[in-house]
């Protein structure tokens, strides 16, 4: 595939504003839910249901779409606004996020709604799952492709690290994995909490392709994705580094709001922020 033009990047640059927009508005709906984790996602989540997955959201047991497993479960309104913008049901729907009887939990119900692969439970045990898919779809000849959102907090449980060794011994290439390594848990910085680096190395020793980005730059993750899928006798993980809080500045970075929501007053002013984003990114092209 040919790399993404200007035009393209800011096509996904744009819907990634409206997927921020749409999570702040989600949350503080809610009046509960994390803030960083989903901002700072909504760029490779935008890139991934505009341009990555082969997928149809007027169809979503589609048997041969490819496979999308949201490990860490808590950053899931940035797939169900992602989701939502891309038509697998009505943005007006995201409002609902966490209310009694909506399909639209605070962690991804597969159940509950079309298009969700898994219900997501324990922090590090997406992987296992994306992993047992991937080695599944490869028994049964099916080509799609197996891809797994995780956190860098969740890498400090243990389940985690069992699952990158059985899908690097099994050669999974029909697997990747993505890591958003904004250095925040909720409880302070990641590299304070319990130090991962050297990640990369690590996943390089269990037999992994290893790929480095910036997680804000739709270009280089479509070309990692790209990349990913001509590797043939190893699974790929992307390295994406993210900005948590991302394009909110009085958030960007701060371990804080790894679960905290705005209020309505603050909602309002980061709204008004990310719209001023938004026209910037639609005038660069006109």
């Amino acid at each position: 595939m040919a790399p993404l033009t200007d035009v393209e990047v800011n096509e996904l640059d744009q819907k990634a504003a409206a997927i921020r927009a749409t999570i702040i508005e989600m949350l503080v709906a809610a009046g509960s839910g994390h803030t960083a984790g989903p901002l700072g996602m909504a760029d490779i989540f935008a890139a991934l249901y505009f341009r990555v997955l082969n997928h149809d959201p007027k169809n979503p047991d589609w048997a041969q779409r490819d496979r999308l497993i949201l490990s860490n479960g808590h950053i899931v309104p940035v797939r169900y606004a992602a989701m939502a913008h891309a038509g697998y049901f009505p943005v007006e729907e995201c409002l609902t996020l966490r209310k009694f009887g909506s399909r639209l939990q605070g962690h991804p119900e597969r159940t509950r709604l079309p298009g969700l692969e898994t219900t997501s439970g324990p922090l590090g045990s997406g992987l296992s799952q994306a992993a047992g898919m991937a080695y599944a779809a490869r028994m049964n000849g099916e080509k799609n492709h197996i891809y797994c959102a995780m956190s860098d907090g969740e890498h400090d449980a243990g389940n985690i690290w069992e699952a990158v060794l059985w899908a690097g011994a099994n050669k999974l290439s029909n697997l990747t994995g993505i890591i958003d390594r904004n250095n925040i848990q909720i409880d302070g910085y990641t590299e304070s909490i319990m130090p991962l680096e050297p990640l990369r190395e690590k996943y390089e020793s269990f037999g992994w392709h290893v790929l480095e980005i910036d997680g804000h730059n739709v270009a280089q993750f479509v070309a990692a994705c790209e990349e990913a899928k001509a590797i043939y006798e190893k699974p790929t993980l992307i390295l994406a580094h993210t900005i948590p809080g991302k394009g909110i500045r009085e958030i960007e970075g701060d371990y804080r709001w790894h679960g905290k929501p705005p209020t309505k007053e603050e909602a309002g002013v980061f709204l008004n922020e990310l719209r001023t984003l938004q026209g910037k990114i639609a005038s660069e092209h006109q």
